[in-house]
C-alpha cells in the first residue's frame, strides 16, 4: 500500500485529489494539509508517508521549500510536485532541491497514478506537457550511440508504435483503447521500453525516439 500525504491549500483541489486517489485498490491517503509547513510538523511528528504530493503555491511553506527540508530530515519520501506553474525554472528548482517528480494540474488522472508508481519504483518523473517542451529543444539529428543502435533495434513493431504514441503525451489508457487492446498490457510494453533503452523516465523515453528516428 502506497501511502500518501496531500499539501494543497485549496479545498476543492484537494477534495477532488483525495477523492481520485483512494479508488485507488493500493493507494492511501492517511493525512491532507493545506500548507508546506503543517505537512513538514506531520512528518516530524511521526508522520511515515512514503509520497507527499505537494503544490507549489502554498502559505506559511511553499511545495519546494518543503521539498528541500524533506530530503534534509527525510530522504526516503518522495515528494511528487503537482502544479500550474510550467515554467522549466520552477522543474529544475524543485528537482535541485530532491523532488522525485514534477506535474503540472492539467496532467491527466492516469498520468497521476502513473506517476506516483514511477516514482516509488526509485525514478525521476516529469510529466509529459513539460518533457515535449523541453525535448524540443534537442537538436534534430543528435549522435546515437552503440548502445541506443542496439536497443533500438530490440524493440518490436508494437513497442515501438506505443513509444510513439507515449512520445505524442497519450496516457496507457488511451493507447490502450487507440490499439484496442488491456491498459495492463500497455504498462507492460511501457515497462519492457524502460528497461531496453534505460530510461528513468517519460522524457529520457522521448528522447530516446527522437534520437532513433521513432518519431520525427
Amino acid at each position: 500500500m502506497i501511502k500518501i500525504l496531500l499539501a494543497e491549500d485549496h479545498n476543492i483541489v484537494r477534495n477532488g485529489l483525495r477523492s481520485l486517489l483512494e479508488n485507488q485498490s493500493d493507494i492511501q491517503v492517511i493525512d491532507e494539509v493545506p500548507n508546506g509547513k503543517e505537512a513538514l510538523q506531520k512528518v516530524i511528528n511521526g508522520l511515515k508517508p512514503d509520497v507527499v504530493l505537494a503544490d507549489v503555491n502554498m502559505p506559511e511553506l511553499d511545495g519546494i521549500g518543503l521539498t528541500e527540508k524533506l530530503h534534509e530530515i527525510a530522504p526516503a519520501i518522495k515528494v511528487l510536485i503537482l502544479s500550474m506553474l510550467e515554467h522549466e525554472n520552477y522543474v529544475l528548482k524543485a528537482m535541485s532541491f530532491g523532488a522525485a517528480g514534477y506535474l503540472l494540474k492539467s496532467s491527466s488522472q492516469q498520468e497521476l497514478i502513473f506517476a506516483i508508481h514511477h516514482v516509488m519504483a526509485g525514478n525521476l518523473y516529469i510529466c509529459s506537457e513539460i518533457s515535449l517542451k523541453l525535448l524540443a529543444r534537442i537538436p534534430q539529428h543528435p549522435q546515437n550511440t552503440e548502445e541506443d543502435i542496439r536497443a533500438a533495434g530490440s524493440l518490436s513493431k508494437r513497442e515501438k508504435e506505443i513509444l510513439a504514441l507515449i512520445a505524442e503525451g497519450y496516457t496507457n489508457s488511451e493507447i490502450a483503447d487507440m490499439l484496442f487492446t488491456s491498459r495492463r498490457t500497455v504498462e507492460g510494453h511501457r515497462q519492457n521500453l524502460i528497461e531496453k533503452t534505460r530510461a528513468r523516465n517519460t522524457a529520457a523515453l522521448i528522447r530516446f525516439a527522437i534520437k532513433n528516428g521513432i518519431i520525427s
